[in-house]
């Protein structure tokens, strides 16, 4: 194999970042390999002597595609393959600690926050380093600080910390809204992000009425037919049946299972079984009995 160049990481670096924006539509295990693949050739480019510009570019590379691949590694197990996903996070975060790059190191670190608020279930593990990403990234990124502390909410709401949540909540606004376009996180946000986030908060916190609200608006934010989309019905499902509007919550959890069948969605995945558990209290009602009759396919698929 050649010497790497400048142009040849750069070309790669940016089929990358087209497998990233394809992760938030289509299925992580058609993904995985191709990612796979890079980073094979990463690994085998950096055992070549090169120019110190291409050493940098290349530990770049290597950071934005550990990341990738640990954030496709544990969508594709369901959230459950926590182990293999934090060691590609791990993985990015040293590339990014030797680069000197507050940015993918904190976008590494906040991965695995999400591991550990959403696949352990540990919130004060998950809270500590989204803490952490904050004040890492807080004089580099305002969006990937916003971020870190919508995360944050999310936590403390998690814990029952209502007046913790709401000021990181109020946090994460001033942060995003001091965002700019030459922000290096940039790239990272997307329409309904603070309502998907608040929506969820508030569920977490026990005021079903206010979640709803959130994420009915969020709802026609989001991407249509992305992962965060099939989420955020999910919880809007989840909000409605904890007011007892069953009809409601059972369309939401349909046109969730829509989403979900084409992007395979782990996050997704997990709220609409949760939705579907929940609604066993109504099940005489043909229309749960034919939702269970979907989920059940959903499950074989």
């Amino acid at each position: 194999m050649e010497s790497p160049s400048l142009v040849s990481v750069a070309t790669l670096r940016e089929q990358i970042q087209t497998l990233d924006s394809r992760y938030a539509t289509e299925p992580s295990t058609l993904l995985v390999a191709e990612t796979g693949r890079f980073l094979g050739t990463l690994a085998q480019w950096r055992s070549h002597s090169v120019p110190y510009s291409v050493k940098r570019d290349l530990q770049a590379a290597m950071a934005e595609t550990s990341t990738l691949m640990g954030q496709l590694v544990w969508d594709a197990s369901g959230r459950t393959d926590h182990t293999t996903a934090r060691g590609y996070f791990d993985q990015a975060i040293a590339f990014a600690r030797e680069l000197g790059d507050p940015v993918a190191e904190g976008l590494a670190m906040l991965r695995t926050s999400f591991v550990a608020l959403y696949g352990e279930k540990n919130p004060s593990v998950g809270l500590h380093l989204t803490q952490k990403v904050a004040t890492l990234v807080g004089a580099s990124s305002s969006a990937l600080s916003g971020l870190a502390f919508l995360h944050s909410a999310e936590a403390y709401a998690m814990l029952r910390q209502s007046s913790e949540c709401k000021e990181s909540l109020r946090n994460a606004e001033r942060s995003l809204e001091r965002t700019r376009e030459h922000d290096a996180g940039a790239s990272l946000l997307s329409p309904g992000q603070f309502g998907r986030l608040a929506g969820s908060c508030f569920l977490f916190l026990g005021d079903a009425p206010k979640a709803e609200i959130l994420l009915q608006e969020t709802v026609t934010r989001v991407r249509d037919g992305s992962k965060s989309q099939a989420i955020v019905l999910g919880n809007l499902a989840l909000a409605q049946i904890r007011q007892r509007k069953v009809d409601e919550a059972v369309g939401a959890v349909h046109k969730a299972i829509a989403v979900v069948e084409e992007n395979r969605g782990g996050g997704g995945l997990s709220l609409i079984f949760r939705a579907g558990k929940e609604l066993q209290d109504w099940n005489d009602s043909s229309d749960v009995k034919n939702l269970n009759s979907r989920l059940f396919e959903l499950i074989a698929a």
